[in-house]
């Protein structure tokens, strides 16, 4: 079963899937400096990671982080 993630990612171009994981590995690592990251609003410890017009949506906790979603931009990305 392919879970939404990798779904999602099958989507994307090449190039856009190499940019995402990257992306995703360095969410991982918790190696984020270089990117645009912003806490979601009303939203306890949800943030978005914006590379491009691709959005990674993920939950962060003193044990884990979570990729809730990755998207390209649209009105509904933040619903």
């Amino acid at each position: 079963m392919v879970d939404t993630i990798t779904k999602a990612l099958n989507k994307f171009s090449k190039k856009e899937r190499a940019i995402m994981k990257a992306v995703l590995h360095d969410i991982k690592a918790n190696t984020l400096e270089s990117y645009d990251v912003k806490k979601l609003k009303a939203r306890d410890n949800i943030y978005r990671v914006r590379k491009g017009k691709i959005r990674v949506l993920f939950q962060k906790t003193k044990d884990s982080i979570s990729i809730l979603a990755v998207e390209k931009r649209n009105d509904h990305t933040y619903d």
